[in-house]
């Protein structure tokens, strides 16, 4: 199936007008995975000559060396560099749920100007890697995906605006206040829920961990700088659980109210320097280069009401889940297994887990 996909573009200019564009970005990319410039330029198809007089205009625009080259040692970005590389990342990282609504918005108009006969499949779903990969398991429907936080796709379950929700929910600690949310939100004899896929959460910090962190309670050391979710996000609730149980309490946090919108924006963070450490699932981590300290497991699950599950778009959606072929998807997640996926789960069950 054909779909409109959008994403960020840079373009760098002086008061001159002299522009760069984002190829700059391409081979930043390919010199801090090779090493060495050769190598890169081979990688992007380039010739070494004209790599290198990219580098030399790119150096010069900014009016300092990008990448520095040491005979015997290979090349290697500089700290220019690195934060340029590190920006682009941290601005896709940031505006993907919001880019990816927005296709989903004109893929939805397309199916409907084509007059598609294919069902469509309206979900509201808290962001994450899993779900990310739906769109791509849309076999025989129409997937209209829009990202909002568990709370806002539960209310948009509620009143109609969705077919289906997805949220998460905390093995431990159990967080009365979010489970009290969730029941408001979730009517056992209307809605039923589905499970998706578990997921770690804990601490990225740069590679090999050089403030020894190990958990919540290192987060009030003089000095460690945090980034943290934005206020009412699910794993927001879990940070301040995890504080309560470390019995911190957010002033003693450099860094509590510094917030970014997704896990993928605060591997980002870290990875740029701004920040020792950031709380974000796994895989979000590991995608930046950054080691994981794992402290919690999360269900993330579906909800719809009971009277569509016979419907065909959903039907079509469960059987994908049960797939091989997402099962396989999956592994390249680092932190995320489909346990159970696409099995039906009675809500007062899930909304009980983690107290026993």
């Amino acid at each position: 199936m054909k779909r409109v996909q959008i994403q960020p573009s840079w373009s760098f200019a002086d008061q001159d007008g002299a522009r760069i564009d984002a190829k700059l970005f391409t081979l930043l990319r390919a010199v801090h995975q090779h090493g060495r410039l050769n190598s890169a330029a081979e990688a992007l198809g380039c010739s070494y000559r004209h790599t290198w007089n990219l580098l030399n205009r790119w150096s010069a625009f900014f009016g300092a060396d990008i990448v520095a080259m040491q005979r015997g040692k290979g090349a290697q970005l500089t700290s220019l560099g690195e934060k340029l590389l590190w920006a682009e990342q941290r601005v896709a990282a940031r505006l993907s749920p919001q880019l990816a609504s927005l296709a989903s918005e004109i893929n939805l108009a397309l199916h409907q100007a084509l007059a598609d006969a294919s069902p469509i499949l309206r979900m509201c779903a808290s962001h994450g890697y899993a779900v990310a990969l739906l769109p791509d398991f849309a076999e025989g429907f129409q997937l209209d995906l829009q990202y909002e936080s568990p709370l806002d796709a539960l209310a948009s379950l509620n009143r109609g605006a969705c077919d289906i929700a997805g949220f998460h929910i905390p093995r431990h600690p159990y967080i009365p206040e979010l489970v009290a949310l969730y029941s408001r939100l979730l009517n056992t004899s209307e809605h039923v829920a589905i499970r998706f896929v578990s997921r770690t959460q804990g601490l990225a910090v740069p590679t090999a961990n050089p403030l020894g962190i190990t958990g919540f309670s290192d987060l009030a050391r003089p000095g460690l700088r945090f980034i943290n979710r934005q206020l009412n996000s699910g794993s927001r609730f879990l940070v301040d659980a995890l504080l309560q149980e470390a019995r911190l309490t957010a002033n003693e946090i450099t860094g509590y109210d510094s917030q970014e919108f997704t896990h993928g924006a605060i591997a980002a963070y870290v990875a740029a320097g701004m920040a020792d450490t950031g709380f974000c699932v796994e895989a979000a981590a590991r995608q930046f280069g950054l080691d994981f300290i794992p402290l919690t497991t999360e269900d993330y699950v579906l909800a719809c009401r009971r009277d569509a599950l016979d419907s065909l778009a959903i039907g079509s959606l469960l059987e994908q889940m049960r797939s091989q072929h997402f099962a396989v998807a999956m592994r390249d997640l680092p932190g995320y297994a489909p346990i159970d996926c696409g099995d039906l789960i009675n809500i007062a069950t899930l909304l009980q887990m983690g107290t026993e």
